[in-house]
């Protein structure tokens, strides 16, 4: 379907018409006077006829000024073709990811399914690469804490891209302390930002805070004031001591104030259960937006106005020519 995005520039059409009604269009006269036309005469050295000619638009011209105006106001309104409605599915829920890099992350006593043992931030890249291809109607975003908390991916469609940028993060890269309440800080900043009004929050620690501008339970309740579930994750031995040790109590608080659930991990295996409960929690959604796809012709008639007016042109030129070169032969004959 053709239809013009800027119809009223139509009314421009009626612009020559209202130039024939200024005064300097109404005059008659074929001649200008010139009160000087003698000294022309005498500084030119040349013979003025009794009559002049007045030169006049051809009917060609006339036609192309007409329709190259029509062109261009045609351009103006620029048309476009509508194609027929679209449906397209829309990512749904902004899911924001908070890793913990402090150096305690280092510890391998994450087992693998085959026995092997790993450190705790290469089992969690593995199961939030497998999160990132089963979530395909979330934008998700990460988030790195340690002495600060820093983004490392805003909110995206793009979840290979998510999964490069997770791969490169590295163990104390943010710092060796976790700052666990201004990571939650952040990720309300980074929300407020959004459109979406489905807000998921996975928070991933295996010590306690040690030094948090805001208190995590503090930065919780503004989370739960701006409808942010929060789900944690804790991995590591519960009974651990000293700065590492987890604080169970502030994680379950955080997920409790939010309406989340928390989660406890100490090999791959319960840390791919937690992502699947939390899978089943909050399941794919997605919203489905119509839209009619629009193709602009605006260069169109601007194209053809500009086609017209070099054929005119060139056509005129090579005419010129040609009358020069027979009378030219025929000065010769």
């Amino acid at each position: 379907m053709l239809e013009l995005a800027h119809p009223w520039a139509l009314l421009l059409l009626l612009l020559p018409a209202a130039m024939l009604l200024l005064p300097a269009y109404r005059e008659s006269r074929d001649s200008v006077k010139v009160p000087f036309f003698d000294k022309l005469v005498t500084l030119s050295e040349q013979r003025p006829q009794s009559g002049a000619m007045i030169l006049r638009r051809d009917r060609a011209q006339r036609f192309l000024v007409g329709f190259m105006w029509c062109c261009l106001v045609l351009g103006a309104a620029q048309p476009q073709w509508v194609g027929a409605p679209v449906e397209q599915q829309k990512s749904g829920r902004d899911l924001m990811v908070a890793v913990d890099l402090s150096g305690s992350m280092e510890t391998r006593d994450i087992t693998l399914p085959d026995g092997s043992a790993v450190d705790r931030l290469t089992a969690v890249k593995r199961v939030l690469a497998e999160l990132a291809d089963e979530r395909e109607g979330d934008r998700l975003g990460l988030i790195v804490f340690g002495n600060a908390a820093y983004l490392q991916t805003p909110f995206t469609d793009d979840h290979r891209v998510w999964t490069q940028l997770l791969d490169e993060t590295e163990i104390g890269m943010a710092g060796q302390s976790t700052v666990f309440g201004d990571a939650i800080g952040l990720a309300i900043k980074l929300f407020r930002e959004s459109d979406s009004d489905n807000r998921v929050l996975i928070m991933l620690t295996d010590g306690n805070d040690t030094g948090s501008t805001v208190p995590p339970i503090d930065a919780t309740k503004v989370a739960a004031a701006n409808n942010i579930r929060i789900y944690t994750i804790a991995i590591g031995d519960p009974a651990s001591v000293g700065e590492e040790a987890l604080d169970l109590h502030t994680i379950e608080r955080v997920s409790g104030v939010t309406g989340g659930q928390d989660f406890q991990a100490l090999d791959q295996t319960q840390l791919q259960r937690a992502y699947a409960a939390i899978g089943e929690l909050e399941p794919n959604l997605y919203e489905t937006v119509s839209f009619r796809p629009k193709q602009s012709l605006h260069w169109l008639p601007v194209a053809i106005a500009l086609l017209l007016y070099t054929v005119y042109h060139s056509w005129g030129t090579w005419r010129t020519w040609r009358d020069a070169s027979r009378a030219e032969r025929s000065r010769a004959a």
